[in-house]
């Protein structure tokens, strides 16, 4: 079977969590690999994402490494066994690959939650304010560029607005609400959007007042995808070179502790409904 030229972020996931079990159970790969009658270069190529790992190897190596935990196995069995080529693979070549690797992130995604301050998030923007947004990039995006991410950014709002939406929580600060990245009437559409996205049952939003006292929170932008086993969680944040995904066991636990902490002192659903709605009122 030939090598992954460029293995997605779910599949280097994987890899990584077969490294992990490997370790945690005190083998090397060379011993891994004489336990499951392959070469060590297949070890290697199978935790370096290069390569895929049938349902039945992989079972194998989950008793090799004294795995008991069959949540988890379930769970490496399906992202090792998923064939899905999803609308993102459209973009390849076109968009950096994070583009492709948080779109499909997002499309596994059983739960998403996300905290801005500065910019209303991807999933909730309306096209004028993504296109507003991407404008304003030094240097400039050539046109056909700044289109198709505009248009990518759009597909990715399905996974909250398709047949069978993923359950989405947002926290926004005041100050994203406040910042008029379009004109006038892009910013009041933008707010609108927000309170009909909000509607839906599926839909959280929260927002974070100005006046809030002692709140240092600021930095902890994010999306956490959550996924149907705990440890399988991925946090998102935006970086100077694109995104940067994050999964840890220790940094993920962080992160859901932000995420409680900046949701707990933001304002409940209702209320945030009617201050975005009252912010749109005043454009």
């Amino acid at each position: 079977m030939a090598l992954r030229g460029e293995p997605t972020a779910r599949q280097l996931r994987l890899a990584v969590e077969l490294r992990r079990l490997r370790d945690s159970a005190g083998l090397s790969a060379r011993e891994a690999a004489t336990l499951l009658g392959v070469s060590p270069p297949q070890i290697s190529q199978i935790e370096a994402g290069l390569a895929g790992v049938s349902e039945k190897r992989l079972r194998r190596l989950a008793v090799h490494y004294a795995c008991t935990d069959e949540e988890l196995i379930s769970a490496l069995v399906a992202m090792a066994t998923d064939r899905t080529r999803g609308w993102w693979e459209e973009y390849r070549g076109l968009l950096p690959t994070p583009f492709r690797d948080l779109a499909e992130l997002e499309q596994h995604a059983v739960s998403l939650r996300e905290i801005q301050f500065l910019y209303i998030p991807g999933l909730l923007q309306t096209e004028a304010y993504a296109r507003a947004l991407y404008a304003y990039r030094v240097p400039e995006l050539p046109h056909e560029e700044l289109e198709l991410r505009v248009r990518h950014r759009m597909q990715r709002k399905g996974v909250i607005e398709g047949s069978d939406p993923t359950p989405y929580e947002a926290v926004i600060h005041e100050a994203a609400l406040r910042i008029r990245v379009g004109d006038r009437p892009a910013s009041r559409a933008q707010l609108a959007h927000l309170v009909e996205s909000s509607e839906a049952n599926h839909v959280t939003v929260r927002v974070i007042p100005f006046d809030l006292d002692g709140f240092g929170g600021s930095w902890t932008a994010m999306m956490l995808a959550g996924e149907a086993v705990a440890r399988l969680d991925t946090v998102v944040r935006d970086g100077p070179h694109g995104a940067a995904f994050i999964d840890s066991e220790a940094q993920l636990g962080v992160f859901r502790t932000l995420f409680r902490k900046v949701e707990t002192v933001s304002l409940d659903p209702e209320q945030s409904r009617d201050f975005i709605h009252r912010l749109a009122k005043e454009l």
